[in-house]
């Protein structure tokens, strides 16, 4: 139990962009580690998930950490949205569905989020029909 609870410890870091190439190496470790140790079939099987994917998306893994990006935009932590004024028509339909209300701007100051207040639903992204609403 204690190696997977350190596991899911050290994957959230690692999503939430602040995880280090030593979070990496130790997520590696621990699971070896229980895979031989554990006495039971769920503990040694239960890095296997994880491993797998160190070891078929390592690249991700890194970029998570080095570059604090998810290329699947799955991770809210590292999600940002920002509006490209040139493709804003200044319609309003991405302020209007935002649940918390942190898109400021009209037709004459175009609409800009701002990310302090923004919970990264992505509603804005989802609505705006002429593609001026980016995720990265």
């Amino acid at each position: 139990r204690i190696g997977t609870n350190q596991m899911h410890s050290i994957l959230e870091k690692i999503t939430k962009g602040t995880g280090t190439d030593e979070d990496l190496a130790k997520l590696e470790k621990i699971g070896h580690a229980m895979m031989r140790a554990s006495l039971c079939g769920l503990g040694q099987t239960a890095p296997n998930p994880t491993l797998a994917t160190i070891n078929r998306f390592r690249e991700e893994y890194i970029e998570h950490i080095k570059q604090h990006r998810c290329r699947a935009g799955k991770c809210k932590d590292l999600v940002v949205f920002e509006i490209n004024k040139e493709k804003c028509i200044g319609c309003g339909v991405c302020a209007r569905k935002c649940p918390v209300n942190c898109i400021p701007g009209d037709k004459t100051q175009k609409y800009t989020i701002d990310a302090t207040k923004c919970i990264k639903c992505g509603e804005c992204f989802k609505v705006c029909k002429f593609g001026a609403v980016l995720k990265s």
